[in-house]
């Protein structure tokens, strides 16, 4: 059964299904697990420093307007450093904060809380960064019913992070990877022997999975849609193009989605959202990408 905007990967059903999911779970865990271990190494020589009995109290602090995403990771850190910390959120995942606006606070262990802070404000930073890239494109195209969608172009081993933090941010998800979703491209089509032919052989494989093919002129474009698959994907087409390829779209009466994507910015985001497709897909949400700005700071006794 083909998929449609109004089911495939939607910001709410991402959240409360796949966050919710064992993949998602082990895939947290494993993030942290792997990010202590490369930080800590064998111990943190510096917990030295303190008496085995001290306890502190910290505040992490937003020097910059923001996006609030991953709380997840920062409660998994330390919930994997042990089970004496408590943590105050004074924010919710996906609002928006203001410079020097609190975060949260967290008391523990003096040197297993200092232990764990480049750890969890790493995780905080960096997916705070996604959401907020997301957030200013959506927001760029409002006024459309154009979602912007992320890409596989994330850093190894945090794909599920980013995509996480894509959606809190109101963006939607693309497939996770070459497991969950077809995106037949140039290579494929050549390799398969043309258009018609590589998706039949991928409907052979699964005829339910989620089908699209990537085209690169208008011609190509009329072969998918022949096709019968459930998303085209038009790679760095103009905008006039756009504008024919939707009109093409009308006339072959298809009810396939169009993905729009090649070198979208915050200058170009507008004008394609305004053509009419469906979804643009952004690289740059997940990989050019700028850290928040956070402090995390003991407060005085």
């Amino acid at each position: 059964m083909k998929e449609t905007r109004s089911n495939l990967h939607p910001h709410k059903q991402f959240l409360n299904t796949l966050y919710s999911t064992p993949l998602f779970r082990r895939t947290l865990a494993r993030n942290v697990s792997t990010a202590l271990e490369e930080d800590l190494g064998q111990g943190d020589i510096h917990i030295a420093l303190y008496p085995e009995s001290s306890i502190s109290t910290a505040q992490v602090i937003t020097r910059e307007p923001a996006i609030v995403c991953g709380i997840p990771w920062v409660n998994e850190t330390f919930a994997q450093l042990g089970d004496n910390f408590k943590i105050e959120w004074l924010v919710n995942e996906g609002d928006r904060v203001e410079p020097n606006q609190v975060l949260f606070k967290i008391t523990g262990p003096t040197g297993v809380l200092l232990s764990g802070e480049r750890t969890a404000l790493n995780f905080l930073q960096l997916l705070m960064a996604t959401a907020n890239q997301t957030a200013a494109l959506q927001d760029l195209i409002a006024h459309t019913s154009t979602r912007i969608l992320d890409t596989r172009k994330t850093i190894p081993g945090l794909r599920l992070a980013q995509k996480y933090a894509v959606a809190v941010a109101g963006g939607a998800n693309h497939r996770i990877g070459l497991w969950d979703a077809f995106l037949i491209k140039e290579n494929h089509i050549a390799a398969a022997g043309g258009i018609a032919q590589a998706v039949a052989k991928a409907r052979e494989f699964d005829a339910e999975c989620f089908l699209e093919v990537e085209v690169e002129n208008l011609d190509e474009l009329r072969q998918a849609i022949t096709a019968d698959v459930d998303r085209v994907l038009l790679d760095n087409f103009t905008l006039e193009q756009l504008r024919e390829a939707l009109e093409i779209r009308q006339e072959l009466n298809s009810g396939c989605d169009f993905e729009a994507s090649g070198n979208v910015d915050a200058d170009s985001v507008v004008a394609i959202a305004e053509t009419g497709v469906d979804y643009i897909s952004v690289g740059g949400i997940t990989k050019h990408i700028k850290a928040t700005d956070l402090s995390f700071r003991i407060q005085s006794e």
